[in-house]
């Protein structure tokens, strides 16, 4: 009698419930890593707030030319998608800030 030389393939059961452990787990660690942002972001919280209260602003918004938040019966229909890496800097507060360092 000869033998089967290749395995039998996987049931379908079996790779789905493969796959919901695998998205598990990457759920896992996508909720471990939120912890540890937030609690990063809660430590400069403290700061933020003394910074905004003693310039005596409702939120730290130093500068306000972002015409995308603006109502839209009165910004440009493009402006969101002008806010690109290789767009050209269309406001002046744009050189008092260096890019965010990753």
């Amino acid at each position: 009698m000869m033998r089967n030389r290749f395995p039998e393939p996987m049931r379908p059961a079996l790779v789905f419930a493969l796959l919901l452990c695998l998205l598990l787990a990457f759920d896992g660690a996508l909720f471990i890593d939120g912890l540890a942002r937030r609690k990063a972001e809660y430590a400069t919280l403290a700061q933020l707030a003394v910074v905004t209260s003693g310039l005596g602003l409702t939120d730290l918004a130093v500068a306000t030319e972002a015409r995308y938040t603006r109502h839209p019966a009165v910004s440009d229909p493009v402006a969101p998608f002008m806010d690109h890496p290789g767009a050209i800097e269309h406001f002046p507060t744009g050189a008092f800030w260096l890019p965010p360092s990753r």
